[in-house]
């Protein structure tokens, strides 16, 4: 037998959990992700793994990637396709299927990758591709570019991961027991149950009950990740009925998504039996947004073996033996001598500055205080919060601390590129005061260098934007401390001068989400304040203190915040329900 077929035949022995992500970060060199959602669905699949989960996971080929990022002296993002051969990394299949997007046939074929683990686990990832011959030449592009193209490209890149990975799965042969729908992208993977669950119209007193929503509901799990209104995709019924054509009902699909628009994120919760946010804050958020539905929270974790350097690695194997599998074993990391801890801690230090000063000239030095601020760059995030009053920053901080920023903004984010721009200005102004760099095309071999090589890792997003912020996780896995906005999952793992620092009111205080201009003034106040007489001056005079903060950050974040543990609860609390 061939062993492709051989090694599916082995992987549709027994019911699987099936994992849908527009997205998917499984390895540096594959550029099927753009930022903290796609990582979190690799590490999702990375534990899934680990633990020997039965599950099977569906995304888009991103056969252009999401984009190379080019940023001029000036600080001018621009976009270039990332070129990439997939057939380097995954396998092609013979199975095909078919789905119909404007009245025409568009054919799926599906690249197999296999995530394997040391513990035996393994998961097959599919990715759909629409590269195939007899399709029209635009037919071929729909799985080119992650989150490209306008509307319409959209919602046939959704058409194919929710309705395609539904019937490419049945066209393999694999029994599904739950659907697990990463974000609302997926979300019509419904639409395919509900039309292969559809009940005989002569068994029904009603004609709306041959819709078995009850059936379809109790398989399906939906994770939402976005506390904004506009973060949810919604498509206009016009843009429906002329890409999709009424699949079923359009009085049925209003009842399920929404009288106005089909609403994403609403037709995955009317369809799913259990659904999260992904820290206890973004659960209680979503619920305010959607009131009605009963929404639980399972907080993000990160994946501790993927995300830790290869010093600590060194150093946990050394005391703590089993830590990769058994992340709970942080506790003990008090075993850890502290001149240890802080000398794996410079390693990494120096492999971050050697890099950055390679890749920026940025003439950064292993001894002084290193802050990382790397994430999307986008209004919200407040890239440039440190920067409000630059004069109290110079008198501050000149000389004793250095900054190194990194992200890409959306090709459409124009308020992001701008940031990005203001950055590379404040830079020039700096100079020879507060040493600056900003490294381009941030991926996940840069993140971790990043989480791992600074001293401090910096978080400014606007309350409560932030769904959870996987990336002070990981730094965490470093013993590097987060100082950070009380939003998303900062809030529970946050212990005042013990784990790291807070910036701003409490969780617990009215939103100023009315004023922002007061939340930028109040925010910024409490960062300069404990800047010069916290942080700043426990760096350079009591490195004792640090060291411990550095054990607990480990001990208390890392020991919870991983992905094992989120994998663990989503086994108890949605997959065998």
């Amino acid at each position: 037998m061939n062993p492709i077929l051989n090694q599916l035949q082995e992987f549709t022995r027994e019911p699987k959990i099936a994992y849908f992500s527009m997205e998917i970060g499984i390895a540096n060199d594959i550029p099927t992700y753009s930022g903290g959602l796609g990582v979190l669905a690799g590490d999702t699949i990375r534990s899934g793994a680990d633990l020997k989960l039965p599950m099977v996971a569906v995304t888009l080929l991103s056969k252009k990637g999401y984009f190379t990022q080019e940023i001029d002296e000036r600080g001018r993002q621009t976009e270039q396709p990332t070129l990439w051969e997939p057939s380097k990394y995954m396998t092609l299949l013979p199975s095909k299927v078919y789905i119909q997007i404007e009245d025409r046939e568009v054919a799926i074929q599906a690249w197999l990758y296999v995530v394997k683990s040391l513990t035996g686990g393994s998961i097959p990832v599919f990715f759909l591709d629409t590269d195939v011959e007899g399709n029209s030449p635009d037919d071929k592009e729909l799985t080119s570019y992650l989150y490209g193209g306008d509307q319409a490209y959209r919602l046939k890149q959704e058409i194919i991961l929710g309705i395609g990975g539904v019937k490419m799965l049945h066209e393999l042969g694999f029994e599904i027991k739950k659907y697990h729908m990463n974000e609302g992208h997926a979300s019509l993977l419904t639409i395919e149950l509900l039309l292969r669950y559809k009940r005989p119209i002569e068994d029904v007193w009603d004609e709306r009950l041959v819709w078995d929503v009850t059936r379809v509901r109790d398989i399906c799990v939906f994770t939402t990740h976005t506390p904004v209104e506009a973060g949810h995709d919604k498509f206009s019924y016009d843009l429906i009925l002329k890409v999709m054509g009424e699949l079923i009902p359009l009085s049925v699909m209003r009842e399920l998504g929404g009288d106005d628009s089909l609403n994403m994120t609403l037709l995955a919760l009317n369809l799913s039996e259990f659904v999260n946010g992904v820290a206890k804050k973004h659960g209680q958020v979503s619920q305010s947004m959607f009131p009605g539905y009963e929404i639980s929270a399972i907080t993000n974790g990160v994946h501790t073996y993927t995300w830790t350097c290869d010093s600590l690695k060194r150093l946990y194997d050394k005391y703590l033996p089993g830590w990769a599998n058994e992340p709970e074993l942080f506790v003990r990391v008090g075993r850890i001598p502290d001149d240890e801890l802080w000398a794996a801690h410079m390693e990494a230090k120096k492999v971050l500055i050697d890099f950055v000063n390679i890749e920026t000239n940025a003439g950064m030095d292993y001894e002084t205080l290193t802050i990382g601020f790397a994430r999307r760059a986008t209004a919200y995030k407040r890239p440039d919060l440190i920067f409000s009053d630059i004069e109290r920053l110079e008198k501050i901080a000149t000389g004793k601390i250095q900054i190194i920023y990194s992200g890409k903004a959306h090709p459409r984010d124009d308020h992001g590129k701008w940031l990005i721009e203001k950055i590379h200005v404040i830079k020039e102004r700096l100079k020879g005061k507060i040493k600056m760099a900003y490294v381009k095309n941030y991926d996940m071999e840069k993140a971790l260098k990043l989480v791992s090589g600074v001293d401090v890792w910096l978080n400014t997003p606007l309350r409560p934007r932030e769904a959870s912020g996987t990336s002070g996780m990981k730094a965490a896995h470093n013993g590097v401390m987060n100082f950070s906005i009380l939003d998303g999952w900062w809030i529970e793992g946050h212990i005042e001068g013990f784990t790291g620092w807070a910036i701003g009111p409490s969780p617990t205080e009215s939103m100023l989400s009315n004023n922002i201009e007061e939340m930028d003034k109040r925010d910024a106040e409490d960062l300069y304040n404990k800047l010069e007489n916290i942080i700043i001056p426990m760096y350079y005079t009591d490195r004792h203190t640090w060291i411990r903060m550095m054990q607990n950050a480990i001990g208390k974040n890392a020991y919870y915040f991983n992905s094992h543990r989120m994998m663990r609860r989503y086994v108890t609390e949605a997959y065998i329900r």
